[in-house]
């Protein structure tokens, strides 16, 4: 029972972090449809859409490594990306078992397999090691390419670009006009995962190689006490990272989750999430609480220091989404520029403000 209730747990926290990412998709799908049919949007875009935008927050992160400011373009994704980076600082590759959607995508397709075949693969080493490989080369190439091989005044330049002004929504426009090619490859990947435990986080996910490397400083770890520990093998069998448990005394390893499985299924209770070097035990609540209180801390000061909200005006996405039209982007719409000039100039002949500053 004890079992069960903790794995309801860690998912009540999966499934409150997915409808926030539900949430902020329909309002962000909304705003750029209103733009689009040339009105001018009724509400604020949702800023936790940056989230979905890892290679801005990377070029917004040495931005401000090199100027000590925060560029207003994407401010938010940078907030996002730094608070992810500091659930590593406490629960190595929380992030990915307790609050990332691709991570309970990843886990109910394998409980998929479990199903249809009993089983999960396990790839041999000799395969599994090169593979794993794979997410921390895909890491190294943007961090190489951002942070050493981008001069500043280029990097100052894509930020300002267009291209990165309105990535938000070409990051929209893959999904609601995914190309046949696109759409065979996600396909794939849903297959692989099904066949392969946690095919993409464990091989492919760069986010999840960034994390990994962090939390080798992470102030938690699960700790095993020999003494009590039976050498039953229950815990390996749980362990979505295939990590071999009954040969350590401390989990350091950079593919551990921390999502708690392999304490709450072991019998001896031989195994316990610590933080501080084993001083303080940590149980399922307290590192929920604590993964969830780093968000409210980083968006909340994000909020209070004006670096949530980015400096794009309405009236900016509106004259970028109902100038264009699909599938080719780069040809104007004489309709709906024709709207949206209507709709600005009815809005000047009643002193409507058209960008109100943000709160």
């Amino acid at each position: 029972m004890k079992n069960i209730q903790a794995f309801f747990k860690r998912r009540m926290v999966q499934f409150l972090f997915l409808g926030i990412v539900i949430h902020t998709g329909i309002l962000f799908a909304l705003f750029v449809h209103q733009a689009e049919q040339g009105r001018l949007p009724d509400f604020d875009r949702p800023p936790a859409v940056e989230a979905f935008l890892p290679i801005g927050a990377l070029v917004s992160l040495k931005h401000f490594l090199f100027t000590g400011t925060v560029n207003r373009i994407h401010p938010a994704g940078l907030v996002l990306f730094l608070t992810i980076c500091a659930t590593a600082l406490l629960a190595k590759k929380g992030f990915c078992s307790w609050v990332c959607p691709v991570g309970l995508l990843s886990e109910t397709l394998s409980r998929f397999h479990v199903r249809l075949f009993g089983k999960g693969l396990i790839l041999p080493s000799w395969l599994d090691v090169p593979l794993r490989s794979v997410k921390y080369l895909l890491a190294g190439f943007f961090i190489w390419t951002i942070f050493f091989q981008m001069p500043l005044f280029a990097l100052v330049q894509f930020i300002d670009s267009e291209y990165n002004r309105f990535s938000d929504i070409q990051m929209l426009r893959f999904f609601t006009h995914i190309s046949p090619a696109a759409l065979a490859v996600l396909m794939a990947l849903l297959a692989l995962s099904v066949i392969v435990r946690n095919f993409w986080c464990r091989y492919l996910c760069p986010y999840g190689a960034v994390l990994g490397i962090i939390g080798f400083f992470s102030l938690g770890e699960i700790r095993r006490d020999n003494g009590h520990c039976t050498h039953c093998g229950r815990c390996e069998k749980k362990c979505q990272g295939q990590i071999r448990i009954m040969e350590k005394e401390k989990i350091q390893s950079p593919e551990c989750t921390s999502c708690l499985e392999c304490v709450n299924v072991c019998p001896e209770k031989a195994l316990g999430y610590s933080v501080v070097t084993g001083r303080f035990t940590l149980p399922e609540t307290g590192l929920a609480l604590a993964i969830g209180l780093l968000f409210v801390l980083g968006v909340g000061t994000a909020k209070l220091c004006g670096n949530w909200q980015n400096d794009i005006s309405k009236m900016e996405y509106l004259a970028y989404t109902a100038g264009f039209s699909m599938p080719d982007p780069f040809r104007p719409d004489p309709e709906k520029m024709k709207r949206m000039i209507r709709a600005m100039q009815a809005m000047e002949r009643s002193g409507q403000n058209i960008n109100p500053p943000h709160q």
